[in-house]
């Protein structure tokens, strides 16, 4: 630790992401789409004037915002984006979690939560899962500064209903309930639907997972228009030109293109339930998943040690170092072919 570093910094425990391999592997390990943009990214990137990259691009990022708008049937006005759903989150804990009653979510979720809540001094309650592993809304019914959950849920899978997001809403008023839907394409109940109802819903979304767009980092939140302006304000107090250019039409492509949006979706959804069936032939558990991954674990073979030989046969899954979690994998769902080579190497582990 450096001398020059503030307090608040020595105490920080990072947030961890998946490995970024420098040599060739099947990469398994991340979440990110096996299949490429739409067409007209592609386009885009060919096509766009390099003289425009000397202006600043529009700090609403208002024909992107319209696109959005458009694609899930609200007001411009009711729709945030920001430099993926990462920031977006962050710009959300800063505007609505610093209260004096702590911060509810899930006690196995989306890890970067706590580490927001560290950064930003936000006091929070982790809930357990139940039994089945799933996110238990009604242990929310609580006092508390806010409630934020991933649905479907990460890294477990599991999904809850639009109707079961409703009555939590329902139940609780006073603060700010944040929805995060970074893999509800795969097979979830989007909650956007429910912003017009209840204006302490905020549901974010990114471009990363179903509209393969990991590397342009774009993400949005869509709420009542009282919630969309305090992320604006947390915006403009820090980042005023959070989209660039080229994000912005690449992304208006990306949504665009719904048919291409809807057949890749397919596949993934498709080859997620034919490599859960092989796996629960190969003895594994296999947890239901709505998302683009799969969360499992063997009956006789240690996660960390399936991990290790998977990696010497080229192949990088998920493995979280943690306690609870030591003996799951998590899956990311690859092309066909990337799938067979998966199972194929797990039938010479699991033997």
């Amino acid at each position: 630790m450096s001398k020059f570093w503030s307090p608040a910094v020595r105490e920080l425990t990072p947030y961890v992401p998946g490995e970024q391999p420098r040599e060739r592997l099947i990469k398994l390990n991340t979440n990110e789409n096996p299949y490429p943009p739409a067409p007209g990214v592609e386009q885009v990137l060919r096509e766009f004037p390099a003289d425009h990259l000397r202006l600043y691009p529009d700090p609403s990022a208002t024909a992107l915002r319209e696109a959005l708008a458009e694609t899930y049937d609200v007001a411009t006005e009711q729709v945030f984006v920001g430099n993926g759903s990462d920031e977006v989150l962050a710009l959300a804990f800063q505007a609505f979690f610093r209260q004096s009653r702590p911060l509810l979510m899930p006690a196995i979720s989306y890890s970067f939560y706590p580490v927001y809540c560290k950064l930003y001094n936000v006091a929070y309650r982790s809930v357990a899962l139940d039994d089945q592993w799933r996110v238990p809304l009604t242990a929310f019914d609580t006092d508390n500064g806010g409630i934020v959950f991933a649905n479907p849920n990460a890294p477990t899978g599991h999904g809850h209903s639009r109707d079961a997001i409703a009555a939590l809403l329902e139940r609780n008023t006073e603060s700010v309930v944040l929805v995060d839907e970074a893999y509800v394409d795969f097979g979830g109940e989007s909650a956007v639907p429910l912003v017009e109802r209840f204006p302490n819903l905020l549901v974010t979304g990114t471009f990363s997972k179903s509209r393969s767009l990991a590397g342009l980092r774009l993400g949005y939140a869509i709420g009542s228009r009282e919630l969309i302006e305090g992320l604006e304000r947390v915006k403009d107090s820090f980042n005023s030109f959070p989209i660039d250019r080229i994000t912005i039409d690449a992304g208006i492509a990306a949504l665009h293109d719904r048919a291409y949006f809807e057949a890749c979706r397919e596949r993934v959804i498709t080859t997620r339930e034919r490599t859960r069936q092989r796996l629960e032939s190969l003895g594994f558990e296999v947890m239901p998943s709505q998302s683009n991954f799969l969360f499992v674990r063997h009956e006789t073979y240690e996660g960390r040690a399936i991990f290790g030989e998977l990696r010497e046969r080229g192949i990088l899954v998920r493995h979280f170092d943690k306690e609870a979690l030591s003996d799951f994998l998590r899956i990311s769902i690859g092309t066909e072919d990337e799938m067979d080579s998966l199972i194929e190497a797990l039938e010479a582990v699991c033997r």
